[in-house]
């Protein structure tokens, strides 16, 4: 097989375990490269504060998409991923504490879930814990155009992560990103005066 930047170019006469184990490859990379440009994108904020932003918009991606790859391997040190897991599994569990993170790791890999599975179960779960506890913080409604939520389920769907996660991930990721960038700004100040 050939692998281009369009397309790849398949033998005509392949094998159907060949064409078969050629899936799981092309799956295995782009799962890693997820978390492969979390790591670049911490790395670069960690090393060239001044100049990353420009490494981002030469690299080409959606500025968002890097933060939510960033945001997840920051919750998960080296480590802690699983590799029988994806990606999709630890950011479905990134915005809980490392200890529930571990127990769910470890559910979804001896069960061998699916990224939907662990959703429905992390789901029941939420569901049946409800009416148990009171909420901790009250709930709060925002009133959004139609459009605007239409144009997130796209996104959230795009990324294979359940509508209400998404928005949870993504608006923990931009306010994470605001006071980090808040802080710099900071110490920057502190610096200069020092």
């Amino acid at each position: 097989m050939l692998t281009t930047k369009v397309g790849l170019q398949m033998p005509p006469q392949l094998a159907y375990d060949e064409w078969e184990r050629a899936g799981h490859q092309l799956v295995g990379v782009l799962d890693s490269s997820c978390w492969w440009l979390g790591d670049w994108l911490k790395y670069g904020k960690d090393h060239y504060t001044d100049r990353y932003q420009r490494g981002i918009r030469a690299a080409g991606l959606s500025y968002q998409t890097l933060r939510n790859y960033a945001w997840v391997s920051r919750r998960f040190e080296l480590a802690r991923r699983r590799p029988a897991l994806s990606f999709q599994h630890h950011a479905e569990l990134a915005s809980m504490p490392a200890g529930e993170q571990e127990v769910w790791l470890d559910r979804a890999e001896q069960r061998q879930w699916t990224t939907k599975q662990l959703r429905s179960a992390l789901r029941a779960t939420r569901q049946s814990a409800e009416p148990a506890r009171p909420p901790l913080e009250p709930s709060r409604r925002l009133e959004v155009p139609g459009s605007r939520v239409r144009w997130w389920h796209r996104a959230a769907e795009q990324e294979g992560v359940d509508f209400e996660q998404w928005v949870m991930t993504t608006l923990d990721s931009a306010a994470a990103s605001a006071l980090e960038e808040r802080d710099e700004r900071e110490q920057r100040k502190e610096a200069v005066s020092a």
